[in-house]
């Protein structure tokens, strides 16, 4: 059983950043390219144990999210887009958590959108300047990923600075603190 932090989290006004023009076409390229391909590995090894996390995390996400199909393509989606981005699969699945409960058109006081709390100005700086996509699985999950990983790129591998400047919460300890106790929640042991 999923265990929810207890620390109150408030999402703080995540900031529009200045950036250079190559790091911006290529957050733009990275946000643009199309849907995931159906996962492929080397290794039967390699095969199974995605097949025993999948089974594992859409156990785990049941009772948040009841249905079978969508639970699956949700993880299939959150598996790839953290791959994509180089990103820790249950990192991503704790900030979830602490983001938005799993919920698609979780909406925060500041406007963020969608499972991983995008910021609507993402999809005119990056993107194609529709906000409303950000409601779209592979979309918000696509943005949110990038942006992490720019973050993490950013703050030279710094993951608790990361995380706050994700949150707009940089120098605050209780949103990274939150979602690195939820990131231990989504680890999987095959």
């Amino acid at each position: 059983m999923l265990a929810v932090s207890a620390l109150p989290v408030q999402a703080g006004n995540q900031k529009e950043e200045a950036m250079a023009d190559s790091v911006r076409l290529a957050l733009a390229k990275a946000v643009s390219d199309s849907t995931p391909p159906k996962p492929t590995f080397a290794t039967i090894e390699e095969r199974i144990k995605y097949i025993n996390w999948q089974g594992e995390m859409a156990s785990r996400l049941k009772r948040r999210i009841p249905d079978l199909q969508t639970r699956k393509e949700l993880l299939d989606a959150i598996w790839y887009e953290s791959k994509r981005a180089g990103l820790d699969v249950a990192m991503v699945m704790g900030l979830i958590q602490v983001e938005s409960a799993f919920r698609k058109y979780a909406t925060s006081v500041v406007g963020a959108r969608g499972y991983m709390q995008v910021m609507p100005f993402w999809s005119r700086v990056i993107g194609d300047g529709d906000a409303k996509k950000l409601f779209q699985m592979q979309t918000n999950l696509r943005y949110g990923c990038s942006i992490l990983r720019l973050y993490i790129d950013m703050e030279k591998g710094d993951l608790y600075l990361a995380l706050g400047r994700y949150n707009g919460s940089r120098g605050r300890p209780e949103y990274p603190k939150a979602v690195l106790s939820n990131w231990k929640n989504w680890e999987f042991n095959s």
